[in-house]
């Protein structure tokens, strides 16, 4: 019976292991926004069947996106206090395995996309390519990251709605503009760590408050771009409330990091910016069209 309970167990390991190496919590979060779009292109009714599969689609290629940038990641990450604990920078997974485990996601999330719609499919293909493609040369993740973060908005849409409209082009602006308060962020939170592993790209290679300036015009850009799509799309005044609040918040932890330039509220920044804004604002948005 020990024999069996420590198969188990280093059986759950190996499992945890390969989970980490996918991202899940970014992954979950590219999945609810995707969702999210197919009920927001579906105008509040879209078919079980569509929803479902949509949702399937979007969380296996997202962990394969994800996944496949941990691999490309994985000296780096080894390099960092942050990161190297992770499962490829420790040996938990070897690197051959991992980008096996990936790719083989990757390709079943662009088959199952095809089948949702070419449209999915390009969407996917394109997210997929720029997350992998020139990552990390002159300023990180912009725009290459933010059109990969685009991608399961793209994918949730094109399952229900074939039309690429301005509301669709403003959920898509919408990632564009918080991305790099998402990503940028931490890395000023985290700044010594990073130079420590010798990344010397924007924002790493200019002073904290003039990266902190450049965010808070981002944040800036953020607040107009969901204000605007309170307009495109006709959302209702719930929508509205929560774009004009989760902004100011925004604005709010943005501009005080401007003053203090400290780490702590630049990782607050970087907190508030994950699920309580990004997964707040588009939970608006569905309750907006439901309604």
């Amino acid at each position: 019976m020990a024999e069996v309970s420590n198969n188990t167990g280093s059986v759950a390991s190996i499992f945890k292991n390969y989970v980490e190496v996918l991202k899940p919590r970014e992954t979950l979060l590219l999945t609810f926004i995707g969702a999210c779009s197919v009920i927001i292109g579906a105008n509040g009714t879209p078919h079980v069947g569509s929803l479902v599969m949509a949702i399937l689609t979007i969380l296996i290629a997202s962990a394969g996106a994800n996944g496949l940038t941990n691999y490309l990641d994985r000296d780096v990450d080894a390099r960092m206090v942050r990161t190297r604990g992770r499962a490829l920078p420790t040996g938990r997974i070897e690197p051959r395995k991992a980008f096996i485990w990936t790719l083989s996601l990757i390709v079943i999330g662009l088959i199952m996309a095809w089948f949702l719609h070419p449209y999915a499919f390009a969407a996917d293909a394109t997210g997929t390519i720029a997350a992998s493609v020139f990552r990390k040369r002159v300023i990180c993740v912009f725009p290459q990251g933010a059109i990969a973060s685009c991608a399961p908005v793209l994918m949730g849409w094109f399952a229900v709605n074939k039309d690429f409209t301005l509301e669709t082009a403003l959920l898509c602006l919408l990632i564009f503009t918080w991305l790099p308060l998402h990503v940028w962020s931490v890395m000023v939170s985290r700044r010594d760590d990073y130079l420590g592993a010798g990344l010397t790209f924007f924002p790493m290679n200019v002073s904290v408050r003039t990266a902190v300036s450049v965010l808070l015009l981002f944040a800036l850009a953020l607040n107009a771009a969901a204000v605007w799509l309170y307009f495109v799309a006709g959302f209702s005044i719930v929508y509205l409330a929560a774009a004009v609040g989760l902004g100011a918040a925004m604005l709010y932890a943005t501009s005080r990091l401007l003053v203090t330039n400290a780490s702590n509220d630049a990782w607050k920044l970087y907190k508030l910016s994950s699920f309580p804004y990004l997964g707040l604002i588009f939970l608006a948005m569905c309750v907006s069209v439901w309604l």
